[in-house]
């Protein structure tokens, strides 16, 4: 029998994960968690097969794995509770784990259900040394660098005019709590960086608009007495969505086949 997946979210990135796994006969979408305005406009865009539902209450009990695809918002709204039913989540917006409060409850609640709460790599490579490094880490900085139009509708808008920006130009530079504060739709990577590492208010973010560039690219730096590490990423965007890359679908990918039966890297 497949193993049943419950996404929330059907944006650009759930609905490229359900396209990449369709074809795997041990895992199935058997629902996707949306806001009620959209249960109609999703249910006939996805067809037969999947149950589109609106509240958390109505994830099925066998579910293997639920992932938020959905932002920041979806993370408090929903996970919590699906947390202490015991239900394992992924997430892919780290940043929303830069609330110290809702980290905190996140916490409680994979304590009180047993349950377990995976954050996604998503566009970012390298996490795994990361992590393993991080108690011995005393610096580490990431630097995202995008085309300029990628960080439309964030505060870049009000300070640099990113249509007409010629040279490659910062327009952030702080910790990663006030990266992925501010940036929540383009700086989920900063959060995951600073989870693995040293914390949110250690971890130095630099994001860069640059008109060369021609995808998104991610870029760590962690050194140590013991260690010195240095990773770059980079990558096209979702066709659907410039902001995200298409790494982050594919790493939704990969934790979805990691629930079946087998060898997974």
């Amino acid at each position: 029998m497949p193993i049943q997946i419950t996404l929330i979210g059907y944006g650009a990135i759930a609905r490229d994960v359900i396209r990449r796994v369709a074809n795997d006969p041990q895992l199935r979408i058997a629902q996707v968690l949306v806001r009620p305005g959209r249960r109609d406009e999703v249910s006939a865009d996805i067809g037969p097969g999947v149950e589109v539902i609106c509240d958390s209450a109505e994830v099925r009990a066998d579910t293997s794995l639920v992932v938020e695809c959905a932002g920041h918002e979806a993370v408090g709204t929903h996970v919590p509770a699906l947390l202490l039913r015991g239900l394992d989540v992924g997430i892919v917006s780290a940043g929303a784990l830069a609330d110290p409060a809702r980290y905190d409850a996140l916490l409680s609640a994979c304590e009180k259900g047993r349950s377990t709460l995976t954050v996604l790599p998503g566009a970012i490579g390298g996490i795994d040394a990361l992590a393993a490094a991080g108690e011995d880490l005393d610096h580490v900085s990431y630097t995202s660098r995008k085309p300029p139009l990628s960080w439309s509708g964030t505060p870049a808008e009000a300070t640099h005019d990113l249509a007409a920006l010629t040279e490659a130009t910062e327009i952030f530079a702080g910790s990663a709590r006030e990266a992925a504060t501010d940036f929540p739709k383009n700086a989920n990577v900063v959060a995951t960086v600073a989870l693995a590492g040293i914390g949110f208010d250690a971890t130095r973010v630099s994001l860069m608009a640059d008109p060369e560039a021609t995808g998104n690219t991610h870029a760590i730096t962690a050194k140590g007495p013991r260690f010195e590490l240095h990773y770059t990423t980079s990558g096209a965007a979702l066709p659907e969505n410039p902001k995200t890359s298409a790494l982050t679908s594919a790493s939704v990918a990969r934790a979805l086949r990691a629930r079946r039966f087998g060898l997974t890297l």
